[in-house]
């Protein structure tokens, strides 16, 4: 069984791009939605994605918060196309850049479609007390507002959010 500790945070500006080493596509969607998840008709989220030229089935724990349990299976290119016809809501576009700040792999997801506008950057901890260096395009946190997770973007996607939830007014600065 793997465990993810993982934190979101918004950027306050794009100085990240010129340090991004790695760029990949990903097109990725839900067997089950939100509303199954809210509603504790399932414990998890089942996410199949195509990244570059890999596929990839996803389970995802239902935790709110930094650490999930979360176990991920390579799957061949075509079933993880025969399976994104069949997820329900929206789909999910978005290039993937890899940044390293200081001994840190960040992934910042830039979000295309419906949810184009979005830029989230995600690290990936070994504890959730783990300390690592802020780099200066870090804005605040989001790890634990629903709305920025993608299981929530296929369901409301950005481009559906009211002024205030893209603001981030109900959001404070990161610790």
């Amino acid at each position: 069984m793997g465990i993810e500790i993982e934190r979101k945070f918004l950027l306050i500006n794009d100085s990240w791009r010129s340090a991004a080493h790695k760029i990949v596509p990903m097109a990725q969607g839900y067997l089950n939605d939100l509303a199954m998840v809210d509603s504790s008709a399932m414990q998890t989220s089942v996410r199949v994605r195509i990244e570059g030229d890999a596929a990839f089935l996803n389970i995802k724990s239902r935790e709110a918060g930094p650490s999930r349990q979360e176990f991920d299976y390579e799957i061949p290119v075509a079933d993880a196309r025969a399976l994104l016809a069949l997820c329900v809501g929206g789909k999910i576009d978005k290039r993937r850049h890899y940044v390293q700040h200081a001994g840190h792999l960040w992934e910042i997801d830039e979000f295309l479609g419906d949810n184009a506008g979005l830029v989230v950057a995600e690290i990936e901890l070994g504890s959730v007390d783990e300390v690592f260096a802020t780099p200066a395009w870090m804005g605040v946190e989001a790890t634990h507002a629903q709305r920025y997770y993608n299981l929530a973007l296929a369901s409301r996607p950005y481009s559906q959010w009211r002024e205030d939830e893209r603001l981030a007014t109900d959001l404070k600065e990161a610790d």
